[in-house]
Protein backbone atom coordinates (compact mmCIF):
# COMPACT_ATOMS: atom_id res chain seq x y z
CA UNK A 1 0.00 0.00 0.00
CA UNK A 2 1.48 3.00 -1.17
CA UNK A 3 1.45 6.31 1.79
CA UNK A 4 1.08 9.51 0.20
CA UNK A 5 3.92 11.84 -0.16
CA UNK A 6 4.51 14.79 2.19
CA UNK A 7 2.78 16.67 -1.29
CA UNK A 8 -0.61 15.21 -0.71
CA UNK A 9 0.20 15.33 3.12
CA UNK A 10 0.37 19.58 3.06
CA UNK A 11 -2.56 19.43 0.52
CA UNK A 12 -4.91 17.57 2.93
CA UNK A 13 -4.07 20.17 5.36
CA UNK A 14 -5.22 23.00 3.33
CA UNK A 15 -8.55 24.92 4.30
CA UNK A 16 -11.00 23.67 1.76
CA UNK A 17 -12.68 26.50 -0.70
CA UNK A 18 -15.81 26.22 0.67
CA UNK A 19 -14.92 26.49 4.36
CA UNK A 20 -12.49 29.43 3.52
CA UNK A 21 -15.73 31.12 1.83
CA UNK A 22 -17.79 30.62 5.02
CA UNK A 23 -15.80 31.96 7.45
CA UNK A 24 -15.68 34.79 4.94
CA UNK A 25 -19.17 35.46 5.14
CA UNK A 26 -19.20 35.05 8.57
CA UNK A 27 -16.51 37.91 9.08
CA UNK A 28 -18.29 39.73 6.50
CA UNK A 29 -21.80 39.79 8.92
CA UNK A 30 -20.25 40.04 11.81
CA UNK A 31 -18.63 43.52 10.48
CA UNK A 32 -22.11 44.79 9.29
CA UNK A 33 -23.47 44.08 12.28
CA UNK A 34 -20.92 45.45 14.53
CA UNK A 35 -21.21 49.05 12.33
CA UNK A 36 -24.72 48.52 11.96
CA UNK A 37 -24.86 48.41 15.99
CA UNK A 38 -22.41 51.57 15.96
CA UNK A 39 -24.56 53.34 13.81
CA UNK A 40 -27.57 52.72 15.85
CA UNK A 41 -25.65 53.79 18.95
CA UNK A 42 -24.90 57.23 17.04
CA UNK A 43 -28.16 57.60 16.13
CA UNK A 44 -29.37 57.34 19.99
CA UNK A 45 -26.50 59.98 20.39
CA UNK A 46 -27.48 62.51 17.93
CA UNK A 47 -31.49 62.19 18.63
CA UNK A 48 -30.24 62.77 22.65
CA UNK A 49 -28.67 65.92 21.28
CA UNK A 50 -31.05 67.50 19.57
CA UNK A 51 -34.14 67.40 21.90
CA UNK A 52 -36.16 71.37 21.69
CA UNK A 53 -35.28 73.21 24.19
CA UNK A 54 -39.31 73.26 26.42
CA UNK A 55 -41.17 76.03 26.27
CA UNK A 56 -45.08 76.72 27.47
CA UNK A 57 -45.95 73.15 29.18
CA UNK A 58 -49.18 72.58 30.80
CA UNK A 59 -48.07 68.87 32.51
CA UNK A 60 -45.42 67.18 33.68
CA UNK A 61 -44.68 63.32 32.79
CA UNK A 62 -42.01 61.58 34.93
CA UNK A 63 -41.01 58.33 34.25
CA UNK A 64 -40.32 56.25 36.96
CA UNK A 65 -36.91 54.01 37.69
CA UNK A 66 -35.44 51.76 40.04
CA UNK A 67 -36.17 52.25 43.78
CA UNK A 68 -33.56 50.35 46.23
CA UNK A 69 -34.50 47.76 48.85
CA UNK A 70 -34.28 50.54 51.07
CA UNK A 71 -37.63 52.72 49.76
CA UNK A 72 -35.13 55.52 48.58
CA UNK A 73 -34.89 56.39 44.96
CA UNK A 74 -32.02 55.35 42.75
CA UNK A 75 -29.23 57.52 41.65
CA UNK A 76 -31.21 57.53 37.96
CA UNK A 77 -34.45 58.18 39.76
CA UNK A 78 -33.15 61.17 42.30
CA UNK A 79 -31.72 62.70 38.80
CA UNK A 80 -34.66 62.12 37.02
CA UNK A 81 -36.50 64.05 40.29
CA UNK A 82 -34.34 66.65 40.27
CA UNK A 83 -35.30 67.59 36.80
CA UNK A 84 -38.82 67.54 37.30
CA UNK A 85 -38.68 69.60 40.39
CA UNK A 86 -36.61 72.27 38.37
CA UNK A 87 -39.29 72.23 35.66
CA UNK A 88 -41.90 72.33 38.00
CA UNK A 89 -40.66 75.24 39.64
CA UNK A 90 -39.79 76.98 36.56
CA UNK A 91 -43.95 76.39 35.95
CA UNK A 92 -45.91 74.54 38.21
CA UNK A 93 -47.91 72.71 36.90
CA UNK A 94 -49.87 68.98 37.19
CA UNK A 95 -47.10 66.29 37.76
CA UNK A 96 -47.91 62.85 36.91
CA UNK A 97 -45.11 60.41 38.06
CA UNK A 98 -45.14 56.72 36.49
CA UNK A 99 -44.07 53.23 37.91
CA UNK A 100 -45.13 50.19 39.32
CA UNK A 101 -43.83 48.45 41.34
CA UNK A 102 -40.74 45.66 40.57
CA UNK A 103 -40.10 42.38 42.21
CA UNK A 104 -36.75 43.87 44.02
CA UNK A 105 -38.39 47.07 45.47
CA UNK A 106 -40.47 47.68 48.38
CA UNK A 107 -42.78 50.01 47.03
CA UNK A 108 -44.05 51.37 43.72
CA UNK A 109 -41.98 53.40 42.14
CA UNK A 110 -44.60 56.03 41.30
CA UNK A 111 -45.86 56.41 45.22
CA UNK A 112 -41.89 57.02 46.08
CA UNK A 113 -41.87 59.88 43.48
CA UNK A 114 -45.31 61.25 44.62
CA UNK A 115 -43.57 61.69 48.45
CA UNK A 116 -40.32 62.72 47.59
CA UNK A 117 -42.00 65.84 44.90
CA UNK A 118 -44.22 66.29 47.72
CA UNK A 119 -41.29 66.54 50.53
CA UNK A 120 -39.56 68.69 48.06
CA UNK A 121 -42.53 71.28 48.15
CA UNK A 122 -44.41 70.58 45.19
CA UNK A 123 -47.99 70.88 45.82
CA UNK A 124 -50.26 67.31 46.73
CA UNK A 125 -53.27 68.63 44.69
CA UNK A 126 -51.04 68.91 41.71
CA UNK A 127 -49.55 64.84 42.00
CA UNK A 128 -51.02 62.55 40.03
CA UNK A 129 -49.64 58.78 40.50
CA UNK A 130 -49.36 56.09 38.03
CA UNK A 131 -48.62 53.02 39.89
CA UNK A 132 -49.68 50.03 37.34
CA UNK A 133 -47.56 50.91 34.68
CA UNK A 134 -44.54 48.47 34.04
CA UNK A 135 -42.68 49.90 30.50
CA UNK A 136 -42.45 53.43 28.89
CA UNK A 137 -45.67 52.63 26.25
CA UNK A 138 -48.19 51.99 29.40
CA UNK A 139 -46.56 54.62 31.03
CA UNK A 140 -47.32 57.04 28.43
CA UNK A 141 -51.06 55.47 27.66
CA UNK A 142 -51.56 56.20 31.27
CA UNK A 143 -50.66 59.42 31.62
CA UNK A 144 -52.64 60.32 28.65
CA UNK A 145 -55.83 59.04 30.57
CA UNK A 146 -54.72 61.36 33.70
CA UNK A 147 -54.26 64.26 31.27
CA UNK A 148 -57.44 64.16 29.09
CA UNK A 149 -59.62 63.97 32.51
CA UNK A 150 -57.89 66.86 32.98
CA UNK A 151 -57.96 68.87 29.97
CA UNK A 152 -54.28 69.33 29.55
CA UNK A 153 -52.50 69.01 26.52
CA UNK A 154 -49.10 70.03 26.39
CA UNK A 155 -47.17 67.54 28.80
CA UNK A 156 -43.58 67.68 29.18
CA UNK A 157 -41.40 63.98 29.62
CA UNK A 158 -39.16 63.97 32.05
CA UNK A 159 -36.53 61.02 31.72
CA UNK A 160 -33.32 59.84 31.14
CA UNK A 161 -31.47 61.92 28.56
CA UNK A 162 -30.86 58.73 26.38
CA UNK A 163 -34.37 57.60 27.20
CA UNK A 164 -36.18 60.72 26.02
CA UNK A 165 -36.30 60.98 22.54
CA UNK A 166 -37.88 57.62 22.27
CA UNK A 167 -40.40 58.40 25.37
CA UNK A 168 -41.30 61.38 23.22
CA UNK A 169 -42.13 59.34 20.16
CA UNK A 170 -43.78 57.02 22.10
CA UNK A 171 -46.00 59.55 23.82
CA UNK A 172 -46.62 60.79 20.33
CA UNK A 173 -47.70 57.26 19.10
CA UNK A 174 -50.62 57.65 22.22
CA UNK A 175 -51.71 61.13 20.96
CA UNK A 176 -49.90 63.92 22.65
CA UNK A 177 -47.72 66.40 22.02
CA UNK A 178 -44.82 66.35 23.67
CA UNK A 179 -41.63 68.40 24.70
CA UNK A 180 -38.98 66.84 26.83
CA UNK A 181 -36.61 67.93 29.45
CA UNK A 182 -33.81 64.97 29.93
CA UNK A 183 -32.05 64.54 33.08
CA UNK A 184 -28.04 63.11 33.15
CA UNK A 185 -26.99 59.55 33.12
CA UNK A 186 -24.16 58.63 35.44
CA UNK A 187 -21.45 60.11 33.29
CA UNK A 188 -18.83 56.97 33.96
CA UNK A 189 -17.68 55.43 30.86
CA UNK A 190 -19.63 51.80 31.92
CA UNK A 191 -22.70 53.29 32.32
CA UNK A 192 -22.43 55.33 29.39
CA UNK A 193 -21.96 52.74 27.31
CA UNK A 194 -24.24 50.21 28.73
CA UNK A 195 -27.36 52.77 28.75
CA UNK A 196 -26.86 53.86 25.40
CA UNK A 197 -26.16 49.75 24.13
CA UNK A 198 -29.53 49.12 25.62
CA UNK A 199 -31.26 52.27 23.95
CA UNK A 200 -30.19 51.23 20.58
CA UNK A 201 -31.69 48.14 20.98
CA UNK A 202 -34.89 49.28 22.48
CA UNK A 203 -35.29 51.53 19.17
CA UNK A 204 -35.07 48.40 17.48
CA UNK A 205 -38.07 46.79 19.38
CA UNK A 206 -40.09 50.30 19.27
CA UNK A 207 -39.76 50.12 14.90
CA UNK A 208 -40.81 46.91 14.63
CA UNK A 209 -43.79 47.06 17.24
CA UNK A 210 -44.38 50.59 15.29
CA UNK A 211 -43.52 49.71 11.55
CA UNK A 212 -43.87 45.54 11.05
CA UNK A 213 -46.82 44.94 13.98
CA UNK A 214 -44.74 42.36 16.36
CA UNK A 215 -46.22 42.05 19.67
CA UNK A 216 -42.96 42.15 21.74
Amino acid sequence: MNKPGNGEQQDAKKPRPLFKRVLRVIGVLVLVCALGYAALIGYVCYREAHVPAPAGYDAIIVLGAQVKEDGVPSVQLSWRLDKALEMYNASPCVTVVCGAQGKDEPRPEGDVMRDWLINSGVSAEQVYVDDTSTDTRQNMENAKKILDGLGLTKPLIVTSDYHLPRAMAIAADAGMAPQGAGSLCRPELQYWVQNHSREALAWVKYWLVKYVGLKL
